[in-house]
């Protein structure tokens, strides 16, 4: 391929941890990844993250610093043939590895063709997958690799990712460019790196004079011109879905019906869109209406059982009932607040009357002791302390201003009169 048509992002993309940037956390001095590499001991791990933060191109530099066969396929056009071709091939080497880009897009008997080779150490299998492994992934497999988690990268990182570019690429170092503003390119980019450095290569070919000044106006004149840019497998991906979901969250059932149209069309996974919708039933909808967490789950089923195409109207009919459903996002919170405080307060004491007295010492310390049993009172309820002292009195859950959830108030606020605020 001629170097002028390579994308920026390919012509750049790194060869080792050094000019890797992103994911500290795994790469950094301390990080997990580098120690692996230093001890040429590299085991079968899963790479979870969204698109253009490093899955394919941290493949890529592991195989080369251990200098071990690398196999690179997609599960998007490769089969159980293609596998079993490449296992073969390895059993000559040692630690050969071999990279699945998309594994979460192998169905079961794929990923069970793995199984012998990962299990043997034939092949030291290395995953990339946007989407959770636990749901993708059949366990049996997942339990013979690591997991390691991927995240967007930050400003600073797309600034640093943007300097590279600039001074390492030889078509961008050439030319006069000056950024003034750089909130576009990584508002548009959405922490991918690919996508940001795709951008700015567009933008810097689309700016006529002579020294190319970038500028937040400029950036989102070209990137709406050339709407294309984020036409691609892995990137409209997540900005449909997140349409979709802020469509049904705003109760718009007929944007939703329109950004699952649009998925449907792409030929999005099916069970991926449940899943969504089943995670929108408790974080958006929760306590207003019960009954979307239940249509939401016998929906991930159905959709499970029957596939496309009737799976879209299933789809569809969920997607309708939770878009126009009472909304809260009290329990989300709820338990938002309720993880900060145990990070705050990571070890407090369990109150000796809730603990439970399974042995005689235990008995002998007062567990147990004076814990009442709520059903043995009128209305199934007593008044005692179930939290910890230093937090006591704490609400974590306040109802939202809809008719089930008020409901739920006035009944907390009668059994527990002025204790909690709600």
């Amino acid at each position: 391929m001629n170097g002028e048509n390579i994308p920026l992002a390919e012509r750049i993309r790194p060869h080792s941890l050094d000019t890797f940037v992103g994911q500290d956390h795994l790469v950094g001095k301390k990080g997990i990844l580098r120690k692996i590499i230093a001890s040429n001991t590299i085991p079968s791990m899963i790479f979870w993250g969204p698109p253009g933060v490093g899955k394919t191109t941290l493949a890529n530099i592991i195989a080369n610093q251990v200098k071990a066969p690398f196999y690179a396929v997609s599960a998007i056009n490769a089969g159980v043939k293609d596998i079993r071709e490449i296992i073969q091939k390895s059993k000559g080497f040692q630690n050969a590895i071999l990279f699945i880009d998309e594994i979460h897009r192998f169905n079961k008997s794929q990923q069970d063709a793995l199984l012998g080779a990962v299990e043997k150490g034939i092949i030291k299998l290395i995953g990339a997958t946007t989407e959770n492994p636990s749901f993708e992934v059949n366990s049996a497999l997942l339990s013979r690799c690591q997991v390691y988690t991927l995240k967007h990268l930050n400003a600073e990182d797309l600034k640093k990712l943007i300097s590279l570019a600039l001074s390492q690429d030889k078509q961008l170092s050439s030319l006069k460019i000056n950024i003034k503003e750089y909130d576009a390119l990584f508002e548009l980019s959405g922490g991918d790196a690919r996508k940001v450095l795709n951008l700015l290569e567009l933008v810097v070919n689309n700016i006529s004079s002579q020294t190319k000044t970038i500028t937040n106006k400029v950036v989102k004149e070209i990137a709406q011109q050339n709407p294309t840019i984020y036409d691609k497998k892995g990137d409209m991906h997540y900005d449909i879905i997140s349409a979709f979901i802020k469509s049904i969250r705003g109760s718009d059932p007929n944007a939703a019906v329109y950004w699952l149209a649009r998925m449907i069309e792409g030929g999005e996974d099916p069970k991926f869109i449940a899943r969504r919708l089943l995670i929108l039933a408790s974080e958006d909808i929760g306590n207003a209406n019960p009954t979307a967490i239940i249509m939401a789950n016998n929906c991930f089923q159905a959709v499970n059982v029957i596939g496309y195409p009737e799976a879209r109207i299933t789809l569809s009919q969920t997607t309708i009932y939770l878009a126009a459903s009472a909304k809260s996002n009290a329990s989300y919170e709820a338990i938002n607040h309720a993880q900060r405080s145990v990070k705050e307060n990571p070890n407090l004491p369990v109150p000796l009357h809730l603990r439970g007295a399974y042995t005689k010492l235990n008995k002998d310390l007062g567990y147990g002791k004076n814990y009442k049993y709520a059903h043995s009172y009128d209305r199934n309820f007593v008044e005692q302390e179930f939290m910890p002292d230093k937090i006591k009195g704490t609400t974590f859950y306040q109802p939202n201003n809809n008719p089930r959830e008020q409901e739920i108030q006035t009944k907390l606020k009668q059994l527990w009169k002025n204790k909690y605020k709600y």
